[in-house]
């Protein structure tokens, strides 16, 4: 059997971040460590690169992804800036951060789901309008920060996406057989769930994960808990996504 094509998903970085006594670029480079035995043909980062949105923070991320070896594709989270983002990465345009790459045999498909300034997200009717006109029938991933589920997590929840506008996602997915998984971060956490037929995944942090707490009244991470990230195989034309802890 050919060996599969491969997309490593990082997510929620946080260079800067002082949260814990964790160093967050330490974990970065453990994590690219890990990932770079396995050469994957690309690499996407789904958000909250940088915790202050600060030009060196984002150097610094970049410096350590690009030794992965594989081209990386950024998007924002909340803790993200946009033009600092474009900058850093080489990122044209203005507005939200959205683009479509062919990575034959898939399509890599980036969605921008934050709001300037707020910790929640949106997808509004324009964003969601350019979503559907750049899926294109062929085997695609969408990738977003934040995650389009409700989790049953009172203060995840209340930064998430809106009922309303998950349910628009939704019948832009329904739309799109070709969709394989809809891939994102933001709630530091390794998560599965559905929306209009398709896979939903969140991918665990690079930094620190979120306590999982079903009665929480407030976020808390947990350094204890390792590092991750996650490798989406194209097996036979199907996606199969592996989260490795590290």
């Amino acid at each position: 059997m050919a060996r599969p094509f491969l997309l490593a998903q990082l997510s929620d970085p946080h260079i800067g971040a002082t949260w814990t006594d964790a160093d967050p670029a330490d974990r970065l480079e453990a994590v690219v460590e890990a990932v770079r035995p396995h050469a994957p043909d690309a690499v996407v980062v789904t958000g909250d690169i940088a915790d202050h949105a600060y030009a060196r923070e984002y150097g610094l991320a970049r410096e350590l992804l690009e030794q992965i070896g594989a081209p990386v594709y950024a998007l924002p989270g909340n803790h993200d800036d946009r033009a600092e983002l474009r900058a850093a990465f080489d990122i044209p345009g203005d507005g939200p951060v959205q683009y479509a790459v062919d990575l034959v045999p898939l399509r890599l498909v980036v969605l921008d789901t934050t709001i300037p300034g707020e910790d929640g997200g949106e997808l509004d009717a324009a964003r969601l309008e350019w979503l559907d006109g750049a899926l294109d029938g062929k085997p695609a991933i969408v990738a977003l920060h934040h995650q389009p589920l409700q989790l049953g997590i009172p203060p995840w929840d209340a930064i998430g996406i809106p009922a309303a506008d998950r349910a628009a996602l939704a019948a832009v997915l329904e739309r799109h057989p070709g969709v394989e998984a809809v891939v994102g971060g933001h709630i530091h956490r390794p998560i599965t769930g559905e929306l209009g037929g398709r896979v939903v995944i969140s991918v665990p942090s690079t930094y620190v994960q979120g306590r999982l707490d079903f009665d929480a009244d407030a976020i808390v991470v947990d350094s204890d808990e390792p590092p991750a990230f996650a490798l989406h195989a194209l097996v036979d034309g199907r996606l199969v996504s592996h989260v490795h802890q590290v």
